[in-house]
Order: structure tokens, then C-alpha cells, then sequence
């Protein structure tokens, strides 16, 4: 999802894919030659007078469906601006995608605060405020040569769920209260989690010391991400489900997100990564796309992410639809 891979393994990868980025080769890191984006977009509220006119500048992204929603929406709107956009989205790994962007063969991408925060500057405690989160990582960052702009609503971020029968059931609206439960009724309190989740210390065992939980192991089944969500909604192995609060299926599958009131799940809002130097020269960038970053929150993540994931639709038709009907560029 936000790229939340193990620290240790991504700084390992982040020297050589540096490199071979800097070598622009394809291989390793998952960059692969972009082509220009050729819609025929122009201003609707943003982009208006071509701001970037003359402009040729790259977006890249990682290769699962929000990220790369999220990359062809910036290359629209720096395209209906008046730039020319090279699309390089869907880079394997949040690595690849990162460097390309600090190297400068890319220009920019969205990125997610908590992974910023952890992943890439490899700090091991996420900062629970929302907006002191976001400024840690624009103000470590800009050493890297990187500027992050002002964040969006949209958080990426773990929780868990549970189907509407359960929900009558158990009557749980928050984690303490599935805490609560585990006390009264620990057979109640079963699990369907990815392998990963069950041993991240931002994961399973850290939630778990968080609230308090002692949950026998017998009640935790790991799984695939995409069976997670199957058998959360039917209900029958697992009474709760690891989920990620803005994926499209939970919608379509009747899924009840539980309120995180501890806060301790980091916090991963996207926000718009820029290269600095292409800050500089096009300083017009930030203000283009302040309001639609500003119009990004989880219900927009799971509709988009759900044409995608569910319809089937391609991600460039769903990002272009969308700032269509929000009004933010016109097409012909």
C-alpha cells in the first residue's frame, strides 16, 4: 500500500537504486522509459493562464492502484497547466519511485508522510499529530534535496474491520472496545491479518501493546491481503479483518472500519513529493496543485481505488474522470 517495507531492506536498496537511477537503467529498481502523456486537456479552475507553458516535466509513482491514480492525476493537472508530461508511474517499490524523484529523473510523485517518516529517513516512531508528522518530514527531507507541499485529508493508513452481522453482534465501534471484548469474550476477538502485519511492530504486536490486547495465537490466522478482506466480510474464520482504511473494496464488501482513538497507527497522508531544483525552476507547481491535494480524503481513495480494483478501469481513465467532474480541468 504506502510502501511500509522493512527499513533495514529498503536502505540496503536505496544505494544501488540510486545508482542504476542516476545510470537510468531500467532494471533493479522498476523505472522503465516513459512516453508523454497526449490528452487533450486544458484549465478548469487550476492550470488557468498555462502557468507551466514550456515546462517538460516527469511524474512518477509506485506500482499499486492508489499510487499510481495519484501520479496520473498530477500529470494531468501539470499537463492542462500547459506542461509537457512524461508519464513514468508504476515503479516496483517505493525505492525505486523515491529515488527517481531525488535524483531528478523524475519531478514528482505523491508519497506518504508516514512512509517518509520511516521508511526513508528511517526514524523507527511516528509522530501522532497529523500536521507535526507532515512538517518533520518536509523539514528532514529538504536536506535530500526533496520538498514536500502541503498534505491532503487522504491517510493510508492500517486499521481493522469487521461485516455489518458482526457489527450487530459485538457492538464495536473502536479498538479499545475490541479490547474490551477480548476480556469479556476472547473467542470472540479472531483475526485475519497479512503475514507482515503480524510481526510489525507498527503492525499487530505494537497495536496489541498499545490497547492492551493479549490475544491467544490461536486466534490470529495470516493470509494474503486479498483473502483478508473476503474472509473479514463473511465473518465465519475471522471476526476482524486487517485493512487499509482507504481501499475500494471496503465499500463494496459491507466493511465497517473501527476508530483507531489511541491514535497509533502512523499516520501515511499523501502529499505531492517535488524535486527541489524543479521547485525552483517551476515554482508554479505547488500552487496548481494545492486544490485538488486539498479535495483528496479517503472517501474520493476508495471510489477511486474501487473503479480500479473492482470495475476494472484503467487508472488513468479514472484519475482524468475524476478531476473532470471535479471540475479542476477541462478535456478538448
Amino acid at each position: 500500500m504506502a510502501g511500509r517495507g522493512a527499513r533495514r531492506r529498503g536502505r540496503a536498496l536505496a544505494a544501488v537504486c540510486a545508482l542504476l537511477l542516476a545510470l537510468a537503467a531500467p532494471a533493479g529498481c522498476g523505472l522503465v522509459s516513459g512516453s508523454p502523456m497526449s490528452d487533450g486537456v486544458r484549465p478548469g479552475t487550476v492550470g488557468r493562464g498555462l502557468p507551466l507553458k514550456g515546462a517538460q516535466l516527469t511524474v512518477t509513482s509506485k506500482e499499486f492502484t492508489e499510487n499510481i491514480i495519484l501520479g496520473q492525476i498530477m500529470g494531468l493537472v501539470f499537463k492542462a497547466a500547459g506542461a509537457t508530461v512524461i508519464d513514468k508511474t508504476n515503479i516496483q517499490g517505493t525505492i525505486g519511485a523515491r529515488e527517481a524523484v531525488r535524483t531528478g529523473t523524475a519531478d514528482g510523485m505523491y508519497e506518504y508522510t508516514g512512509t517518509g517518516w520511516i521508511t526513508h529517513l528511517g526514524h523507527t516512531k511516528p509522530i501522532p499529530d497529523v500536521q507535526k508528522q507532515w512538517e518533520a518530514v518536509r523539514d528532514a527531507d529538504r536536506r535530500n534535496g526533496i520538498v514536500w507541499l502541503p498534505q491532503s485529508r487522504l491517510n493510508n493508513t492500517y486499521a481493522l474491520a469487521l461485516n455489518a452481522a458482526n457489527n450487530r453482534k459485538y457492538r464495536v465501534r473502536t479498538l479499545s472496545d475490541v479490547a474490551a471484548l477480548l476480556k469479556r469474550d476472547p473467542g470472540a476477538v479472531t483475526l485475519c491479518v497479512e503475514n507482515e502485519f503480524a510481526t510489525r511492530n507498527d503492525g499487530l504486536p505494537g497495536m496489541a501493546r498499545a490497547y492492551g490486547m493479549d490475544i491467544p495465537s490461536g486466534n490470529i490466522r495470516k493470509m494474503t491481503g486479498g483473502v483478508v478482506y473476503t474472509e473479514a466480510s463473511q465473518g465465519k474464520s475471522c471476526t476482524f479483518g486487517e485493512v487499509f482504511t482507504t481501499d475500494g473494496r471496503i465499500r463494496v464488501m459491507g466493511l465497517t472500519v473501527l476508530d483507531d482513538d489511541k491514535h497509533f497507527f502512523p499516520n501515511y497522508n499523501a502529499a505531492p513529493e517535488i524535486n527541489a531544483k524543479a521547485l525552483a525552476k517551476y515554482p508554479q507547481i505547488a500552487e496548481v496543485l494545492a486544490p485538488v491535494t486539498a479535495a483528496l480524503d479517503n472517501t474520493v481513495a476508495q471510489s477511486l481505488n474501487r473503479k480500479v480494483d473492482v470495475e476494472g478501469k484503467d487508472p488513468h481513465d479514472v484519475a482524468r474522470k475524476w478531476l473532470v467532474d471535479e471540475g479542476f480541468i477541462k478535456v478538448g
